[in-house]
């Protein structure tokens, strides 16, 4: 039987000052009328920022859709999301850390690889999401304060539910935030973009 392994013991510290802190957040947050309603809505907050729906959703909207400039934010929007489960996939199968013990086996589809905290994928997704609409691709400006809401209660959300310690969920938003510089580094232009929509509708045409 694989024995469990080890954190370094400067490592392991910051782990338990991590726990420590996040009990005492949790904690404390009961004591304030906005936290209590972020974790009455919690699992909304967790469906909502799923991958499944925004995966599908995009999808759906490439298949309805025949704007060739739009086309090009689809196609950036897929490419930062794909991206993200690959660096969330591969940095949660080498750290391991393991769910808070208040988490509950109620989590809206998951994957073996969910077992594991860190980063957050919903942290690291919000942070990606909110980098792409502000920056990348601007929402109109009404927009902004509703996404920079939507995002900061996603967050929150995934600590007040015992999925995440605080640093899963600082380390997600850090990650989401490189990632949309990634994005904006490797941006795919409006010509290319064209081209994978077409080459992939031929394709399974």
């Amino acid at each position: 039987m694989e024995s469990r392994r080890r954190a370094p013991p400067v490592i392991a510290k910051i782990l338990d000052v991590d726990e420590n802190l996040t009990n005492k957040f949790c904690r404390w947050s009961g004591y304030f009328p906005v936290f209590r309603t972020v974790k009455r809505h919690s699992k909304s907050l967790e469906i909502s920022c799923h991958g499944i729906p925004w995966f599908a959703g995009l999808i759906f909207f490439i298949i309805v859709t025949s704007s060739s400039s739009l086309r090009q934010i689809q196609v950036n929007l897929l490419f930062g999301l794909i991206l993200d489960v690959i660096f969330i996939a591969v940095i949660k199968a080498y750290v391991r850390r393991r769910r808070p013990n208040k988490n509950r086996p109620d989590m809206f589809v998951t994957l073996s690889i969910d077992n594991f905290s860190f980063p957050s994928g919903h942290a690291s997704r919000a942070a990606l999401l909110t980098y792409f609409f502000m920056f990348l691709s601007p929402l109109p400006a009404f927009l902004i304060i509703p996404l920079i809401i939507w995002v900061t209660s996603v967050c929150i959300s995934r600590v007040l539910l015992n999925r995440h310690y605080l640093l899963d969920v600082i380390s997600g938003i850090f990650l989401g935030y490189m990632e949309g510089i990634l994005l904006e580094y490797f941006w795919i232009g409006e010509p290319f973009a064209n081209f994978l929509i077409s080459w992939l509708s031929e394709t399974y045409d």
